[in-house]
């Protein structure tokens, strides 16, 4: 009987995984605790609007489903994320269609703004390149888990664009607005130990282990008092982040539809498809 139970218990967890198989992600439930994989490699978990919106909707499920306690991200074996499609970029430049990139913004800022504001904790597990808006999906966690290879990159101003996926915002709320514009300005990588340091990451650990350290820490939180862990949240939330959405649609929004559209921003795009150095103009 108890073996027979077990049975159908690891069928119930396993059953999510078959039935959420398309897409750009993978979904399984471990111990009351929900998976959620960004899975394209063929362009290293490129952040496009498909990918955010897939997302968000993994999340909202997460949110509904009782028996996922907490949420556990992940990303690839060579990148968390790359941050955006410079394929997809460069086609929409020489189309010129760049105002479809509004969807690519607005996706991601939801998509920010609903791990902050959602009940259940989610945890990032990074290995790798998080770049771009790959960064700040990882740094959106509310807490994350880093393997020693892990390097956070602002990749935005090498394109001649500033920062979404709320980076400037969090960056700004958990290092100071100093560092914050350092590496916002820099576009430098941000080792893993760094990010240590500064706190931006709870937990560094090989690369190998990554993935069963972060499950392992997820499951000691799922084993919790996830109401009181919810009611935590909402406190945090509301003393740093209650301005969170008027920035995300009021500041990043405008300033990166408005972004787009400079003469930067396609050198800095088809440079980086041409594999040289871009010559900006501030225009």
């Amino acid at each position: 009987m108890e073996q027979a139970t077990r049975k159908a218990k690891t069928a119930a967890e396993q059953e999510p995984a078959k039935r959420n198989a398309a897409g750009k992600t993978r979904f399984h439930l471990e111990e009351g605790v929900g998976c959620i994989r960004m899975d394209s490699p063929e362009n290293l978990n490129a952040i496009d609007a498909e990918l955010a919106a897939e997302l968000l909707q993994r999340l909202e499920d997460c949110e509904k489903d009782p028996a996922v306690r907490v949420i556990l991200l992940l990303g690839g074996e060579k990148a968390f994320s790359a941050g955006g499609d410079l394929g997809y970029f460069g086609r929409l430049i020489r189309e010129e269609h760049l105002s479809e990139m509004k969807n690519i913004f607005t996706a991601v800022g939801r998509l920010a703004l609903k791990i902050k504001q959602m009940e259940k904790l989610v945890i990032t597990a990074v290995k790798g390149a998080a770049a771009g808006a790959g960064a700040n999906l990882a740094l959106s966690g509310d807490f994350v888990i880093a393997a020693e290879n892990a390097k956070f990159i602002q990749a935005f101003v090498n394109l001649g664009l500033a920062t979404d996926t709320g980076g400037a915002y969090l960056l700004s709320k958990a290092i100071g607005a100093a560092r914050a514009l350092e590496l916002c300005i820099s576009g430098r990588p941000l080792s893993a130990a760094e990010a240590e340091q500064l706190g931006l990451v709870k937990l560094l650990c090989p690369r190998e282990e990554l993935e069963e350290q972060a499950m392992a820490f997820a499951k000691s939180l799922a084993n919790g008092p996830l109401l009181a862990y919810a009611n935590i949240k909402k406190q945090i939330f509301a003393a740093a982040y209650s301005d969170y959405e008027h920035y995300l649609s009021e500041i990043e929004l405008p300033l990166q539809c408005s972004g787009v559209e400079t003469a930067d921003f396609k050198e800095g795009v088809m440079a980086f498809l041409e594999k040289r150095k871009p010559a900006f103009r501030g225009e």
